[in-house]
């Protein structure tokens, strides 16, 4: 059973007292550091010159360069894409950790790659918000927070929970609940999570239902009313309460057909191939391609970028979505 931690599991005089280094202004660096700085902690942003440091200076920041950052700071949270973080630890952050410091991140993926191997005299910690940065930092100004995960791969100090909690706490995590896992199962199912439903499932799953449809004859226009914008609603619905409540919350005959012809198209097949992509997840193949793709200057990812942008499920898509606009009256 997972352990769940609550406003007074944590406290913030274990992160009062210390610099921390938000290393990248982007979606999560934004959010997470400011949440942290209207919680009264001392932050501080390690940025590249680059449109996102000048929107920290702007938000009241003392930004610094990546390298300034991390001599500086006491904690190193690293929250760069994935693909770039072992170049630039390696390059601006490994010879500014000194003993005692505290690395952290907010997705596994470097140290469970050993993209990023620390040294052995610093605690190693996850403080992972459940949600995109502009839910979270909306949820905190509403006096509440979004559910976060922490995790400790080394604990050099003693104290890498205490300072983990405390600034999940910072960002308003423990007031919806933060929960304990390690670094291995947050990178592993995110992951698959990722892959297998919440991106590629489920754009996988809407393009071929939209094309039966059309191949079938029916109206590019109605086949994807019904594939993909008709989505949203039922997602929010599971989002409000589950599975059952989509279903209580539907038609008696959408619900029948839910049931019975759901597991035929999402059968076992599927279910093997779901197995084979978290044992690649799990092996580090998925974690190697990806590295390489990155490396070779991504020309898969930019081929299949291209594809999607030209298919007939997404310039449909772009008219039908035209349609909810709201215009502007001619003046």
């Amino acid at each position: 059973m997972v352990k769940i931690f609550h406003e007074n599991d944590a406290s913030l005089d274990a992160v009062k007292d210390k610099i921390i280094a938000v290393i990248g202004y982007g979606n999560q660096g934004e959010a997470q550091a400011l949440c942290m700085k209207d919680s009264g902690l001392n932050v501080i942003v390690g940025s590249r010159p680059e449109p996102a440091a000048d929107k920290a200076k702007e938000d009241g920041f003392e930004v610094y360069s990546i390298a300034e950052a991390a001599e500086k700071a006491d904690v190193i949270h690293i929250l760069l894409p994935d693909e770039v973080q072992g170049k630039v630890y390696e390059e601006q952050i490994k010879d500014k950790i000194s003993e005692g410091n505290i690395l952290c991140c907010s997705h596994g993926f470097s140290i469970v790659f050993k993209q990023i191997v620390p040294p052995e005299n610093v605690d190693v910690i996850m403080v992972a918000p459940k949600s995109p940065g502009s839910e979270e930092r909306k949820r905190f100004l509403e006096g509440f927070g979004v559910p976060g995960l922490i995790a400790i791969k080394q604990d050099s100090s003693g104290k890498a929970k205490e300072v983990a909690l405390g600034m999940a706490k910072a960002m308003g995590f423990t007031r919806a609940g933060v929960m304990e896992c390690t670094f291995e199962q947050e990178t592993y199912s995110d992951l698959f999570g990722e892959q297998a439903v919440l991106c590629g499932g489920v754009t996988e799953l809407v393009k071929a239902g939209f094309d039966t449809l059309v191949e079938a004859g029916y109206p590019e226009e109605i086949a994807y009313f019904e594939c993909m914008n008709e989505l949203k609603l039922i997602v929010d619905l599971f989002y409000e309460g589950g599975i059952q409540n989509m279903h209580s919350r539907v038609s008696n005959t959408a619900e029948w057909g839910s049931r019975t012809v759901g597991p035929k198209i999402v059968g076992q097949p599927v279910r093997d191939a779901m197995k084979e992509a978290l044992k690649n997840v799990e092996s580090g193949e998925f974690a190697k391609d990806w590295i390489e793709e990155f490396k070779n200057g991504i020309p898969n990812l930019k081929n299949l970028r291209e594809e999607e942008k030209n298919s007939s499920i997404e310039t449909v898509g772009a008219k039908i979505r035209a349609m909810f606009e709201k215009k502007e009256e001619s003046k």
